[in-house]
């Protein structure tokens, strides 16, 4: 039995696979849609989330699977003290597989450990989110048609943005990646990634501080929000919440093949004008993610690939 908790847990062999079944899913959608019938996700979600915990319910729905689970801690036992251990051992009792979104990072490695169930890491605080970084993985190889030899900029809240850390982490192991680093000194990118990932791995990487200088160099610009419930003082999240917008007037800097991601939500980081433009990826980025998380469960669960001969 396998889980995904962090990024890595998937060799980069492992990950193109699942990436190419999202791609045939994605030309196919029909011919997947009893994968999972008579199979259960349960989604234990102890914090507010609206992509993700849909995008996780659409895609066992599209497999012809069925969904349980909870949106938030106060709808759930946690709200009467039940640790995260008991209660993945109850839920292995009522589902094939679950996914965890939680405030506390460490709480889905933890839950795997007691599971009789494959767990996904839906999420947890400010330090993983592994079916994101497929997402955008996919986004990324669907847009430049690889995922080597690119200039990646990463601009607003590195530090406490989760959905960077994990793509930093995944991006590490492909030839000829750079990185530019756009954020405030507040908010860049903790040194244990520059230390363990990027100079571990001799990756070039640069520290800005200007948007518009780093826009001619990039083949990909990953926005963030700035998250007030990272913050722990409200001064801090007014001062640097309008640290970075991309408007129209610096999309022009751009290269004409770049592409545009965004986890999302957004607040104001991206003028909606941007949204016209053929580069802003961050929409289609979003409907890719019911896709990755339809290949994820199948592979996670060992189900045939309908669309690929049966072995002999």
């Amino acid at each position: 039995m396998r889980h995904l908790i962090d990024p890595l847990d998937f060799s980069k062999e492992e990950v193109e696979q699942l990436l190419d079944l999202a791609d045939r899913i994605i030309a196919d959608p029909t011919a997947y849609q009893e994968v999972c019938a008579h199979k259960k996700l349960a989604t234990l979600f102890y914090e507010p989330s609206t992509r993700t915990r849909l995008s996780f319910e659409a895609a066992m729905l599209n497999l012809g699977g069925s969904v349980l689970g909870f949106a938030s801690a106060d709808s759930s036992s946690a709200s009467k003290g039940e640790s995260v251990a008991d209660t993945i051992r109850v839920i292995s009792g009522y589902a094939d597989i679950a996914a965890m979104r939680h405030p506390k990072e460490g709480a889905p490695l933890r839950a795997s450990r007691y599971s009789g169930i494959p767990v996904i890491n839906a999420g947890d605080g400010g330090h993983q989110h592994p079916t994101q970084t497929l997402t955008d993985l996919l986004t990324i190889r669907r847009r430049k048609g690889r995922l080597d030899h690119l200039t990646i900029g990463l601009c607003g809240d590195l530090k406490f943005g989760r959905t960077v850390h994990s793509l930093i982490k995944s991006l590490a192991r492909y030839e000829d990646i750079r990185f530019i680093l756009i954020s405030p000194e507040e908010l860049r990118v903790p040194d244990y990634i520059i230390n363990d990932v990027l100079v571990a791995k001799n990756i070039p990487y640069t520290e800005v501080r200007s948007l518009e200088d780093a826009m001619p160099q990039l083949d990909i610009l990953y926005m963030t929000r700035v998250q007030r419930e990272r913050f722990f003082n409200e001064e801090d999240y007014v001062r640097l919440k309008n640290s970075y917008i991309l408007t129209e007037e610096k999309m022009k800097l751009g290269r004409p093949d770049l592409a545009v991601l965004h986890p999302l939500p957004r607040v104001n980081e991206i003028a909606l004008s941007v949204d016209d433009d053929p580069r802003a990826a961050y929409f289609e980025q979003a409907h890719n993610g019911v896709y990755v998380r339809m290949a994820l469960i199948m592979t996670l669960l060992g189900l045939p690939d309908p669309k690929q001969p049966k072995e002999v």
